[in-house]
């Protein structure tokens, strides 16, 4: 090493030795060391203009790269982000949460202030760590260059072993300055979670051999483990014969939504969640966020019911409802265990019977459904939401999709057979996840020998969070087309306000609802480097579409639709 070899070098090259390629970030005074050292290694450097678009850029490229490990065991599933101090982790906060739900493998790092300097209290301080604590699996600084190879070895470790999810390092601009001989230390195999405590998998067989009506509900854990987790879900499914639903807000597929099985996502209503988990035995695989959205009145499962729950997180086993089976393990490994268990214990007699209930439910739900987003403006102009997703599956069928439609996502997630790994959507709820993610899994996409078109599918609300992610798509050169399901209001929030207050819809003023005058959107993200159109009408989508899946580079689509 040579006597200017710093933290910062040590930093970079620690990146490298653990494959990373690149480095989403902001910079600012107290990241200059880091970005410098990035300057002169192999590492590419991802501007953002805001700290939150470059967490969800990092985002949306670790759960794609999740994705591509699945297949090719040299492939590193891990972004990392870079902020500037405490001002500008605040601002990346909100797509660190979105990461923390979605499970996405993602190392962030923030400058400070000197150790020997914070007494004065210099402007943007704050207590970095403690900041990102609620949002992250680990939260710490680095306060001496001696213990950075260390810490940087444990974040990568802890960020990729299940669940998933992201850590924080505060790396302090004295501790980046300092001199160093230290060297990276080797990361290490990442191991899974384990295929389950037998005992527990026995007792989960019984229940399986002994339900008059067993009902799975999946959940993205499921997705995260790879598609031969999706492939041992079908096994179990018939091998029991069980009905398999979505966890409600899920953000994967975690099911062939084409399989006889499958019955739907469950919706985020009490009512609906309810009565389709209104069953004797329910098996919960790889499920987080499976409840509504605000309180519910009444129970969502009955306290009867038997409750089996599988997961590779331990604190999602029993938490929302008891847990009369419980195996932490990785799902897939899980699910095969269960497969070779239940396999002679449940007669075909009994298989065929519960799936003539499925098959009864499966007709009940789909009649329900079959309308999800047609709306009823017959002399509307504009495409109905059902078009839009319509034409979109027979253009882009096979697409990459990274989805914030909000209403516009029931449509898609209804009408759409998508198959595991396809699709990928924001499950923490806040807004401006979906346009940078889906930058940074085009960028994730571009790595392959053979990759997909990305269409990020976001509503006109959530594009306008974050539009000037097109910037940093448009700056790097990245494919990527992005279709604004664009209703001009916060249609979410009206729906809510009459759920939660009810009345009709005559009734209210939806204060700060509407757009009116709207925002051009297709200047604005010309104006960011992007080619763009506006869409008017159904006939058009088609067209709009090829062009914009052919042509290499950024393209957005402003597509009107009617509520």
């Amino acid at each position: 090493m040579t006597d200017d070899y710093t933290g910062a070098d040590l930093f970079a090259d620690a990146l490298e030795a653990y494959d990373v390629d690149y480095v989403f970030g902001n910079p600012g005074t107290t990241e200059l060391p880091i970005v410098e050292s990035i300057g002169k290694s192999d590492l590419e450097y991802i501007l953002g203009l805001h700290e939150d678009i470059a967490v969800g850029m990092a985002s949306g490229y670790a759960q794609t790269r999740r994705y591509h490990s699945h297949h090719d065991d040299s492939v590193r599933p891990v972004g990392v982000a870079n902020l500037h101090i405490a001002p500008g982790l605040a601002h990346g906060l909100g797509n660190v949460y979105a990461a923390k739900v979605a499970g996405a493998p993602l190392v962030v790092t923030a400058g400070n202030h000197s150790t020997d300097f914070r007494h004065e209290e210099p402007i943007l301080s704050g207590q970095l760590a403690e900041m990102a604590e609620q949002f992250c699996k680990w939260s710490d600084e680095v306060l001496d260059v001696d213990a950075l190879p260390t810490m940087l070895r444990r974040a990568f470790r802890v960020a990729m072993t299940p669940p998933t999810g992201p850590v924080f390092l505060g790396l302090p601009l004295d501790v980046m300055l300092a001199e160093t001989d230290d060297e990276p230390e080797r990361l290490g195999a990442i191991p899974n979670a384990g295929s389950g405590d037998p005992a527990q998998l026995e007792r989960t067989a019984d229940h399986l051999a002994e339900a008059d009506e067993p009902v799975m509900v999946v959940g993205d854990h499921v997705a995260r483990s790879g598609g031969d987790a999706v492939a041992a879900a079908v096994e179990l499914a018939e091998a029991t014969g069980a009905r398999v639903h979505g966890e409600i807000l899920s953000a994967e597929v975690d099911f062939p939504t084409d399989h006889d099985q499958w019955v739907s996502y469950i919706p985020p209503s009490e009512g609906l969640a309810s009565m389709l988990m209104d069953t004797d035995t329910l098996v919960f695989v790889g499920c987080s966020t499976n409840t509504t959205l605000t309180r519910h009145e009444g129970a969502l499962v009955d306290s009867e019911t038997t409750c089996i729950h599988i997961s590779d997180d331990d604190w999602q086993v029993g938490k929302n409802q008891p847990a009369d089976a419980a195996v932490i393990g990785d799902p897939g490994l899980v699910l095969q265990e269960l497969i070779e268990r239940v396999q002679g214990r449940i007669s075909p007699e009994t298989v065929e019977g519960r799936l003539e209930d499925v098959a009864a439910i499966k007709e009940m739900v789909d009649a329900k459904m079959a309308g999800m987003g047609e709306g009823d403006a017959e002399d509307d102009p504009r495409a109905s939401k059902a078009e839009l997703v319509d034409t979109m599956e027979q253009v882009a069928g096979d697409c990459a999709i990274v989805d914030e439609g909000i209403t516009s996502k029931y449509a898609m997630l209804t009408r759409w057979d998508l198959a595991p790994e396809q699709y990928i959507s924001n499950k923490g709820g806040g807004l401006g996840y979906g346009l940078p993610a889906a930058v940074g899994a085009a960028i994730a996409e571009g790595q392959r020998d053979e990759p997909r078109d990305v269409v990020g599918f976001i509503g006109d609300g959530s594009y306008q969070y974050y539009p000037h992610s097109i910037y940093s798509a448009a700056r790097h050169d990245v494919d990527l087309t992005v279709v604004i399901s664009d209703n001009r209001n916060y249609r979410i929030l009206k729906n809510n306000t009459l759920d939660l207050l009810g009345g009709e819809e005559g009734d209210y003023e939806f204060v700060g609802m509407d757009f009116d005058p709207p925002v051009d959107l297709v200047k604005n993200a010309e104006s960011h480097g992007a080619r763009a159109e506006l869409v008017e009408t159904p006939d058009e989508i088609a067209g709009a579409l090829e062009n914009a899946l052919a042509n290499e580079g950024v393209d957005v689509l402003d597509v009107l639709v009617h509520d």
